[in-house]
């Protein structure tokens, strides 16, 4: 887990910071793979949080996957 990826939990609720650790989410690479509908079935995964996803992703240079490409 990188230092940057770190800073990004502590911005998220810990229900949302608790639900990406106990799924192995431990970095951009692997939150990029997911949907938006798989982060929102995740316990703690609402609109907010998705804000802060959305944010952390762009900066990082990556989206969440396509829900039709899947």
């Amino acid at each position: 887990m990188t230092p940057t990826y770190e800073k990004f939990l502590t911005n998220l609720s810990k229900p949302a910071r608790s639900a990406l650790l106990y799924a192995t989410i431990d970095s951009f690479q692997k939150l990029a793979s997911y949907t938006e509908k798989e982060i929102l079935a995740l316990h703690g995964g609402g609109s907010k949080s998705l804000l802060v996803i959305y944010e952390a992703l762009s900066n990082e240079q990556l989206q969440l996957k396509d829900a039709t490409n899947t």
